[in-house]
């Protein structure tokens, strides 16, 4: 969202493929599904990519990536290569260009921790979700990313040597107030992962110098030879617009 200040440059060609070469995990799917039927609704993908593709494996009728990179929509396009019911429009998530009341699913993978406000976001998804529609954002929050350093949560050793980094996360990440919460299991090529600070933005926040000391520190603490599969920990947030005692639903973002 524009105004909001992040090391990692989405639009840089340099940072290729830093969310793309992500994989939704099969499990993802199978948890949406018992949640919510998305067959044969419009879905808008906000901040989307690899997720659009899920989404429209679920059944959607038609699911719109919308992101402010022009990069970041050039790779999400070539992993839907084939899909014609995959749009992508470059958009900010608070001015994604949708119409009004036009989505059944307002959907946002790790976004909000972008925001330095996110009612404005949470404004535009009101007002381009149809009446009845769902906004489902899925972020970690610091219960999820303070969980200490193991081999299966590696995110926790970022703090143990770079402890300015969990000032930062602290910072930008959204407190608990759960509905549901689930465990992804993410494999990874490890070195060559976080050398690329694939899908960890936080790790944008080091020198390439810092970095290497990272990758150093954490293959210290593995098991040699053991393949890492990496439990991911998420928050999932619920919202759906309706009337209430029938009158006009309430914009979420003036509650605020």
């Amino acid at each position: 969202m524009r105004g909001v200040q992040m090391a990692i440059d989405f639009h840089a060609g340099s940072n290729q493929y830093t969310y793309a070469k992500c994989v939704a995990h099969a499990g993802w799917g199978d948890f949406i599904q018992q949640r919510v039927d998305p067959a044969c609704k419009a879905i808008a993908d906000i901040g989307g990519g690899i997720y659009s593709a899920v989404w429209a494996g679920l059944g959607a009728q038609q699911v719109t990536g919308v992101d402010f990179s022009a990069q970041m929509l050039q790779d999400a396009r070539e992993t839907v290569q084939g899909l014609t019911n995959v749009p992508f429009v470059q958009g900010d998530a608070a001015a994604t260009g949708l119409a009004d009341a036009s989505q059944d699913i307002v959907f946002a993978r790790a976004l909000i921790h972008h925001f330095a406000s996110p009612p404005p976001f949470l404004h535009e998804a009101w007002s381009i979700l149809s009446q009845g529609g769902l906004l489902l954002i899925q972020d970690r929050t610091p219960e999820d990313i303070f969980l200490p350093g193991s081999p299966d949560h590696m995110r926790g050793w970022f703090f143990d040597l770079f402890p300015q980094l969990a000032a930062f996360e602290r910072e930008r990440r959204p407190a608990r107030g759960a509905i549901e919460a689930v465990r992804v299991r993410r494999s990874t090529a490890l070195a060559a992962d976080l050398r690329g600070r694939t899908g960890r933005s936080i790790l944008h926040e080091l020198s390439d110098e810092a970095l290497g000391q990272l990758i150093a520190y954490i293959l210290a603490r593995l098991p040699a030879g053991q393949r890492i599969v990496e439990n991911d920990r998420w928050t999932f947030w619920w919202a759906r617009k309706s009337d209430v005692a029938g009158t006009t639903a309430t914009d979420p973002a003036s509650a605020q």
